[in-house]
């Protein structure tokens, strides 16, 4: 995986962990919206495991590296970068914090802090909720599990999505 670094000193390094069913795509198609046209790029951890690997997880590294990988030439090529899934600790609690390390500009990291009930709840309301259900998120549920060396914010179930947005517009553009 990738070391050196990455980026320059204007571009924006956002990861964006929680649990199936916690807004976290929603969130990063909203903070897309409101910036610039073609200046930030979202990189989901389900569309490099489900749609190009074909893997519904990160057993053997390769989603992991992808990611990497992929996060590095974002980020090369100027894009402001949000990586948003599960992201479980247990893979990623190496290769997220030495990504940011090596980003030469402003990184953020949010993690969800909600019950499994509140995931289910939020998945409900969602189109994709008819594709799997609380059975396949229970299976996927791992609690919270902060990375330490991620220094993140928490998002908990009293914020909104607007505020949610909001506050994440205003850490990484103020």
């Amino acid at each position: 995986m990738g070391n050196g670094a990455v980026g320059s000193s204007s571009t924006r390094l956002i990861t964006l962990r929680g649990n199936s069913g916690s807004g976290k795509s929603v969130v990063a198609a909203a903070i897309r919206a409101a910036r610039p046209v073609g200046t930030v790029a979202v990189l989901g951890q389900d569309v490099i495991r489900r749609d190009i690997l074909g893997t519904g997880d990160d057993a053997g590294g390769h989603p992991v590296g992808l990611i990497d990988l992929a996060a590095r030439y974002m980020l090369g090529q100027g894009f402001d970068l949000i990586i948003e899934g599960i992201l479980n600790a247990k893979w990623y609690s190496q290769v997220l914090p030495r990504l940011v390390a090596d980003h030469r500009g402003v990184s953020r990291s949010y993690i969800y802090d909600l019950s499994f009930e509140e995931t289910v709840r939020r998945h409900s309301t969602k189109p994709v909720a008819k594709a799997f259900g609380e059975a396949e998120m229970r299976q996927w549920y791992r609690g919270f599990q902060p990375i330490t060396d991620l220094d993140e914010s928490v998002i908990t179930a009293d914020e909104s999505l607007d505020s949610t947005v909001a506050r994440i517009l205003e850490d990484c553009w103020p």
